[in-house]
């Protein structure tokens, strides 16, 4: 695959800088090129990311705001700011905010392709489609 072609599949360019709102919170697209995407995330009070997996891409999160509470397969645990976080290609994961303050993460997306749609859920309290 050309780098135009990965650039026109995997990634919108315009979208670098636009903040994505959810029902648990948002996220804005700081940078992006081919092989890595990062992001910053924020989850609100209660608010909880589906369990999910990728099958083209692995994860970096660091822990700016809050404390994150993460899940990575059968592992639950909380994060203080300035934590560091692992997902591996294909692991399930999930990120919620259990506290009364906003929770906020740099992303670091690392894989060939790096589109929204490489999300498999499964599990969703927004009744958003699972796998």
């Amino acid at each position: 695959m050309t780098k135009l072609q990965y650039l026109k599949k995997s990634m919108n360019l315009n979208e670098v800088g636009q903040k994505y709102t959810r029902p648990w919170g948002w996220y804005k697209t700081l940078d992006m090129a081919p092989g890595y995407q990062v992001k910053v995330i924020e989850v609100i009070p209660g608010g909880r990311l589906s369990l999910q997996s990728h099958e083209q891409r692995a994860e970096h999160w660091v822990v700016v705001k809050g404390t994150a509470t993460v899940t990575v397969n059968t592992d639950t645990r909380d994060y203080p700011v300035n934590a560091a976080i692992y997902i591996p290609l294909q692991a399930k994961h999930r990120l919620e905010n259990l506290t009364d303050t906003p929770v906020q993460i740099i992303e670091v997306q690392v894989g060939e392709y790096l589109g929204e749609d490489d999300i498999k859920r499964f599990d969703d309290i927004y009744g958003r489609a699972t796998s």
